[in-house]
């Protein structure tokens, strides 16, 4: 067990330092690509094209090697700093720029009369949501209605708060619920993928989640596939508790 630990130790190691190690390399080479797109008015349009092509891909790049450098600081503990966060305004807020990016997507949201707040880590809670809402609307096709709410959980039932994303669309393949929230996972043959997904998008959910000492959970059929953030009660919140302490 104890080599198992160290190898998996190493492993998260590699990523950290491989990913910080190629920011440097790719924002060179998007800025060199940039700039020749800039000035590259005489330039033959394959060139063009292809030099669009490389900064386009240079930037889907540096979106991944982030996405992996977050994930293996999740993974020592680190990047989650407590404090009091309105969750309803960061739905607010990740709704309001989803109907910017995705005006085809119907999206509603179901909140209760007074503001919700919770004690975690505000931009990491805003990056959950945006996660989801961002994986509804990219595997699922337009016209699809999505909802995104928040329902306190009364403390007979121990208490905290739901976090939901629903959507109507077509639901995932069974077969795939149980490694959802894996690192590159993708669930190819139940929705629609778009280029650009990297498979992060739901294990980083699933990592902040944990973070903040909470779970997520999915259930899906077709015409009604919703994601539920569980975040535990304020003032039972272990301030700085490590990635992977779940309730």
């Amino acid at each position: 067990m104890q080599a198992r630990e160290r190898s998996e130790q190493k492993v998260r190691q590699f990523v950290a330092d491989a990913s910080h190690e190629l920011r440097t390399p790719l924002a060179s080479v998007r800025g060199y690509a940039e700039l020749t797109r800039r000035i590259g008015g005489d330039l033959p349009q394959d060139v063009v094209y292809a030099m669009s092509r490389i900064e386009s891909e240079s930037i889907r790049m540096t979106s991944m090697v982030e996405d992996l450098l977050l994930l293996a600081r999740l993974d020592e503990g680190r990047e989650i700093q407590f404090a009091d966060v309105d969750l309803t305004g960061l739905v607010l807020d990740a709704v309001n720029d989803a109907h910017a990016a995705s005006p085809d997507h119907p999206i509603e949201v179901d909140l209760p009369d007074e503001p919700v707040e919770v004690l975690g880590d505000a931009p990491r809670l805003h990056q959950v949501i945006v996660n989801l809402v961002t994986n509804a609307r990219t595997h699922t096709p337009d016209g699809t209605r999505i909802t995104v709410g928040i329902a306190p959980v009364p403390p007979a039932d121990g208490g905290g708060v739901d976090l939901t994303v629903r959507d109507d669309g077509q639901g995932i393949d069974p077969a795939f619920l149980p490694k959802l929230f894996e690192r590159f996972a993708r669930a190819d043959s139940s929705r629609s993928r778009t280029a650009g997904s990297t498979g992060l998008g739901l294990a980083i959910v699933d990592a902040v989640v944990q973070a903040h000492g909470g779970r997520v959970s999915v259930t899906s059929e077709p015409g009604d596939t919703v994601f539920t953030v569980h975040l535990p009660d304020r003032t039972r919140q272990p301030v700085g508790a490590p990635a992977g302490s779940g309730t």
